[in-house]
């Protein structure tokens, strides 16, 4: 028996009362430019691929461990727990958690699903074995019972459902996640034409910085010399030297044309529109406004985790608990959280102002503070904030 049928079961049967859903038939729809715009093609796009790698490694850098909820209101880190060693640790043979989880978020950021084979043994899941989202097809029956079609090794293979994790982005039909780049394939098909076309143009060599002219004629020769002349006495330690010529010879230099500001308009509008498909702000990305301050910056990334990584944070979190523990865990108090308190450390001087004023207003006591920071209550912190003065009046008129 091979190894790729001892882990992941039988070939597939041919079943008729099944739908199927494949999670690239995107990619067979060109463009309106004409640009079939696949995967390869997308991520050859900067833009397109900036915008997953860091939305991916913004993720991936964010500690995810398991953690149990304990007596009042208590927690702590279930570092025995098995999944815990596989998410914080080591998920399988080849890759670390940082690794696992930005190729997750490329591929569920790129296509809409992430597939891995939860590899099983009585029960507990020992590792996590990804698969290229192109081969797998995810199959539906008519009691929306979900099974898994995987090519391995020229086969079909079928995966149950309790075997496969499935991480999914935004969903229409609630089974497969819709791919993202399927519907920004008009913005990105254009960003890869006017990129072909600036290539190809620079290529021919038929743009020029400037024109040099002289009083009267030249033969073939003379141009040819003047040519090679001025180009020894403006390359190399020359460059940006001043040049002396005879013959009354002028040089012209040729601005930029309104095409060409065209051409950079076009490609800074391709930037954003590819940017608002993935959700991502420009300034993430390197395409920074002018106008753009330290303070506003620093805001934008706040915003920027708050509208963009959360929401992935929150979408694998669910996964994680839906997925990859049990029931029974779950009702023991099992959960995951990613600790996002790292990518908040600009703002925590913001965050120290706005819960004194929470404190001081009694919307919030210290161990309601302590909760939105992840860490644990202690003895006498749930009482709000008394004012000064108060205590000592409440104790007179008691005595009184």
């Amino acid at each position: 028996m091979s190894i790729a049928r001892a882990i992941f079961g039988q070939k597939t049967q041919n079943r008729s009362n099944l739908v199927t859903f494949n999670g690239l038939e995107g990619f067979l729809t060109p463009s309106s430019s004409g640009v079939n715009v696949t995967v390869d093609k997308a991520l050859a796009v900067a833009t397109v691929f900036s915008c997953l790698q860091v939305k991916a490694e913004g993720v991936a850098q964010v500690p995810l461990k398991i953690h149990k909820s304990i007596a009042d209101g208590k927690h702590e880190v279930a570092s025995d727990h098995n999944v815990h060693k596989l998410i914080s640790i080591k998920p399988n043979h080849w890759q670390t958690p940082f690794e696992f989880v930005e190729n997750l978020m490329f591929q569920a950021g790129l296509v809409g699903n992430f597939y891995a084979f939860k590899n099983k043994s009585r029960g507990k899941i020992l590792s996590l074995l990804p698969f290229e989202p192109g081969t797998v097809i995810t199959e539906v029956d008519q009691k929306r019972n979900l099974q898994y079609k995987v090519t391995i090794d020229g086969e079909q293979r079928t995966i149950p459902a309790d075997m496969m994790w499935h991480v999914k982005g935004p969903s229409w039909s609630t089974y497969i996640g819709m791919e993202a780049v399927k519907y920004a394939r008009e913005a990105i098909g254009l960003a890869i034409n006017i990129e072909e076309s600036q290539n190809k143009l620079h290529a021919s060599g038929v743009q020029t910085s400037g024109i040099y002219s002289v009083d009267g004629a030249l033969n073939q020769k003379q141009a040819t010399d003047l040519m090679q002349w001025i180009e020894a006495r403006i390359g190399g330690s020359n460059r940006h030297k001043p040049l002396v010529v005879d013959r009354g010879a002028k040089f012209t230099p040729i601005s930029m044309s309104g095409a060409d500001a065209q051409t950079i308009e076009n490609r800074r509008f391709q930037i954003e529109e590819i940017c608002r498909a993935f959700r991502v702000m420009p300034i993430m990305i390197g395409q920074a406004d002018k106008a753009a301050t330290y303070a506003s910056a620093e805001q934008m990334f706040l915003a920027h985790v708050t509208y963009t990584l959360t929401p992935w944070v929150s979408r694998l979190e669910q996964s994680i608990d839906c997925n990859l523990l049990t029931e029974d865990e779950i009702s023991q108090g099992y959960y995951s959280k990613f600790n996002l308190s790292g990518l908040m450390r600009g703002a925590a001087k913001d965050r120290a102002e706005f819960y004194d004023k929470m404190y001081r207003m009694k919307v919030l006591n210290p161990n309601e503070i302590r909760g939105l920071e992840e860490m644990n209550k202690y003895d006498g912190g749930d009482e709000y904030y008394i004012e000064p003065g108060s205590q000592l009046l409440n104790d007179n008129k008691t005595s009184e």
